[in-house]
């Protein structure tokens, strides 16, 4: 096993991320008092901002030859880090760090040792609170949300799975918000980080429940907090993301129930699904 340094690293998938690139970077010299590494995983911009960032000598631009998608691009930059850092937060890079904020997720850390993954409050720019640590979505859990969840929000499975009558409190939680995560280096390399096979969402989820398989715990630290700016580079294509979130949602689902048995349910998941995202695309 690899022995890592105490060090830290920032690692950020861009994809022409605009000008909040330049809010990340800014507001994440007062996040910490550590010395900090940045690696822009870049998948293909064509603004030439994360190139312009890389200027400065603690940041380094890697292309990745492609569009990885998030876990993959995730990844290669993870690897690119030497052993010296013992410490990772993937984030996205439309992130406004808070003052200390990842101070405060350094500092919960030493109270979980086996906490493989922390993740902060994460504030909607409107001020409201993100619900972004949530139980694993069981068959059940899932299916109620993924049907209910945008014509009945306060639905029992969406209230559930989101976690919304939970304390705001430090605890440990099914799986955390891929946008802003401090990741223990030993509990990543322990499951072989993102599973690259799903492009854009999910990821996260799957992290979260095989880090949990192999004895690490997902933390809250509702202590720390930033603001989720939000969807600079998804946004001039949500149907694409929408299908790439459907994708990943029969993925996560149909991987955890495999076999002839399954068969069937795995044709209604797809089936269901297909016709879900045919009546949001229509709507959007």
């Amino acid at each position: 096993m690899t022995r890592y340094g105490d060090g830290l690293a920032v690692v950020t998938v861009t994809y022409s991320p605009g000008e909040t690139l330049d809010t990340f970077l800014s507001t994440l010299a007062d996040a910490t008092t550590r010395p900090v590494t940045v690696v822009l995983a870049d998948n293909g911009s064509t603004d030439g901002v994360p190139e312009r960032a890389a200027a400065s000598d603690s940041v380094t631009f890697l292309p990745t030859g492609g569009n990885l998608g998030y876990g993959g691009a995730a990844n290669r930059g993870v690897a690119s880090l030497s052993d010296e850092y013992g410490w990772v937060v993937v984030a996205n890079p439309d992130v406004s760090w808070d003052p200390g904020s990842l101070d405060v997720l350094l500092e919960a850390a030493k109270r979980w040792p086996r906490g493989g993954a922390f993740g902060p409050l994460i504030r909607e720019p409107s001020g409201e609170v993100y619900p972004s640590a949530r139980q694993l979505p069981s068959l059940g859990r899932g299916l109620g949300h993924a049907v209910f969840g945008k014509i009945w929000p306060g639905n029992p499975w969406t209230r559930e799975y989101r976690q919304e009558s939970a304390a705001v409190r430090e605890r440990p939680a099914g799986w955390l918000s891929g946008s802003c995560l401090l990741l223990r280096r030993e509990a990543w390399d322990s499951v072989d980080g993102f599973d690259p096979r799903y492009f854009m969402y999910f990821e996260d989820v799957d992290l979260g429940e095989r880090l949990g398989r192999a004895g690490w715990l997902n933390v809250y630290v509702p202590d720390a907090s930033v603001t989720h700016i939000g969807g600079h580079s998804t946004s001039r294509m949500s149907n694409r993301m929408l299908a790439a979130h459907h994708s990943s949602a029969y993925r996560y689902l149909s991987d955890r129930h495999q076999g002839p048995l399954w068969a069937p349910l795995r044709f209604a998941v797809r089936t269901g699904l297909g016709l879900r995202l045919k009546l949001v695309t229509r709507k959007s």
